[in-house]
């Protein structure tokens, strides 16, 4: 049986292409890497913003892409494909197909393949039934290319009849049946991750507290980056603004103290310890009950460390395998490093707080054993796929 580890999704002009978000997150989540190519017209259904989200890939759109090393996107884009599926497949792009024609990105991308194709159709039901179409759809079929639906049923127009897109989940199940193929193994199958994210908090009195910049976003997207790949996430979360990952068991903490005590609490039974909060290393001696009066006076507060979490953990007899991170300002990798060493674990992610703190993108840098291993500057989504891929090798 084939493996599907990387699909193309195309993406044309049509309401259906709604239904392309869903189908994007049923796809990743079955560990499935998915790149994202859209017609002019699919980019006045759905944005690609919204297409990058899902998929933690940049979605391409033109010809012209200059962020394609060799200048020749239709080619460099269908070679790590295991398939193409263009989903919804409009009546027009259907008959771009059967003549060759390869006028945008997708098109192109389609007629200079060497993998298998596939189209899920979407349009009016006279659109479906007219000859045209009709004979457009013997062709491609004997041209070798997959068909996929349509389904019948209530269409956007208001009428009902053949010509609805397959929804997401059905539409899955016939792209794995129609190419004999298997999902990817999920390399984190059976395993139980536990991961911190987020600030902390430490409180000066009720309404005032140290806290710092970071936004939560690398330490979820590991979790959710997890889940994918076939974990069962525990997630240890400070303050923060962001949706909690599906199927996730979140427990929210706000000091560094709490945090402490919530991972040791679960700390049991997991193979894995990614320590990616950013625990204030400092906590107040003596917070306040009351409000602090403001005078002209100095006011002195005495402050005193927090516990190292990874380091305890780290510790511990039968530790789980721990990975930290660590976000410098200056000498990151020497300072990674050192924390490394320092707190004996096997791996380390290093970034520049200054290019990390509160963005969508990060630059990480891994350490371990057996050296140095930059990853590119991508999102954070990406980003946390890389490390969880190194980690499964380590493993």
């Amino acid at each position: 049986m084939q493996k599907i580890k990387h699909l193309v999704l195309g993406i044309t002009g049509g309401i259906a292409a709604y239904k392309a978000a869903e189908l994007v997150r049923v796809l990743v989540k079955e560990g499935i890497t998915v790149q994202v190519v859209m017609t002019d017209a699919a980019c006045q259904f759905i944005t690609p913003i919204t297409m990058q989200a899902l998929s933690g890939r940049a979605v391409h759109t033109k010809m012209w892409d200059a962020s394609i090393a060799n200048g020749m996107p239709h080619i460099e884009l269908s070679r790590e494909a295991d398939a193409i599926l263009v989903a919804p497949a409009s009546a027009d792009f259907m008959a771009k197909l059967v003549h060759g024609n390869a006028d945008d990105l997708l098109s192109t991308m389609c007629l200079a393949r060497n993998c298998p194709l596939l189209v899920a159709p979407a349009m009016n039901k006279q659109m479906w039934e007219s000859p045209a179409t009709q004979r457009n759809v013997a062709q491609l079929l004997k041209d070798g290319v997959m068909m996929l639906g349509p389904d019948s049923g209530v269409q956007a127009c208001g009428e009902t009849g053949l010509g609805r897109m397959l929804e997401p989940e059905d539409l899955f199940a016939k792209l794995l049946s129609s190419l004999n193929a298997e999902l990817p193994a999920k390399p984190f199958a059976g395993k139980r991750v536990l991961i911190t994210a987020g600030p902390t908090i430490e409180k000066i009195d009720p309404v005032r507290a140290i806290t710092n910049l970071s936004s939560g976003k690398m330490g979820y997207s590991i979790a959710e980056a997890a889940i994918e790949m076939g974990a069962d996430v525990t997630l240890v979360s400070g303050p923060t603004n962001l949706a909690a990952p599906d199927l996730a068991k979140i427990i929210a903490v706000e000091s560094g103290a709490e945090m402490l005590n919530a991972v040791i609490a679960n700390i049991s039974n997991q193979d894995v310890f990614i320590s990616v909060a950013a625990v204030a290393d400092y906590r107040v001696a003596n917070p306040s009950a009351e409000k602090i009066k403001k005078s002209n006076a100095s006011l002195n507060i005495e402050l005193i460390p927090n516990e190292d979490i990874l380091a305890k953990v780290a510790a511990m007899p039968h530790a789980p395998f721990c990975v930290g991170f660590a976000a410098e300002s200056e000498n990151l990798l020497a300072q990674a490093e050192e924390k490394r060493q320092r707190k004996n674990i096997p791996l380390i992610a290093a970034n520049l707080a200054s290019e990390a703190l509160g963005k969508d993108e990060s630059t990480l840098t891994l350490l371990d054993d057996q050296g140095i291993h930059p990853l590119p500057k991508s999102s954070k989504s990406k980003s946390a796929r890389a490390l969880l891929n190194h980690i499964a090798k380590m493993l």
